[in-house]
């Protein structure tokens, strides 16, 4: 069966601990509501009351899940928060931002982990057919960088953010892999400028791709 077309556009932002992408889409959201669009930001996992429920299994320090497990439970949050929430919004018109898609397991599972990509795409076409992001923004910084970004926030760090600097390595390049293995569908935006730069390269990629005017 052929993917729904939908009325709205779907973006993904993607990338590494401390990449910035919070920062990013709030200022992208809020440029695409001044151009007069209706616009839905969204996170994973989690994003739906089903799919919060999950990602508090997901990020708990004290869970041991293995590759296999978590990726199957993010398919399952996954598939609760784009049939409740994604799909409705872009039925609906709306111009849908998510921090984080299935490009996150697919590096985070898969580089980082270690589980089979074919698993990984047997578990996407289950949950999400042939449906697939119309923009996908992936901030990259070098790995020192992100690290000390993350560290300086407040709050305790989780499950992820924990791993040694080795899985984060394994993690960028996973990201820069899948840009360049999905060009048509991924842009990769060097993110360790200064935040205004950064804002301004997001949207130019946005406006080049999607056809929209953008008004900051």
């Amino acid at each position: 069966m052929p993917a729904e077309i939908f009325a709205g556009k779907f973006i993904t932002f993607e990338g590494g601990e401390g990449a910035g992408k919070s920062t990013q889409i709030k200022r992208l959201a809020s440029a695409l509501e001044n151009s007069g669009l209706s616009v839905t930001s969204t996170r994973e996992p989690g994003g739906s009351p089903g799919a919060e429920t999950i990602r508090g299994l997901l990020l708990d320090t004290a869970a041991d899940w293995d590759a296999p497990t978590e990726a199957l439970l993010h398919f399952a949050a996954r598939a609760d928060h784009f049939t409740t929430r994604i799909a409705p919004a872009l039925r609906n018109g709306d111009w849908v931002i998510c921090d984080r898609f299935a490009d996150s397991t697919r590096a985070y599972q898969g580089y980082g982990l270690g589980l089979s990509m074919e698993a990984i795409e047997t578990l996407y076409r289950v949950a999400l057919g042939e449906f697939a992001p119309d923009l996908t923004v992936i901030l990259d910084v070098p790995v020192e960088i992100g690290m000390q970004r993350m560290n300086a926030r407040d709050g305790d760090p989780d499950r992820y953010e924990r791993m040694d600097i080795a899985f984060h390595e394994r993690l960028r390049q996973g990201f820069l892999d899948i840009a360049g293995n999905n060009p048509d569908r991924c842009e990769v935006i060097a993110a360790n400028a200064d935040i205004e730069i950064v804002t301004a390269r997001i949207f130019d990629c946005v406006a080049r791709r999607l056809g929209v005017t953008l008004q900051a």
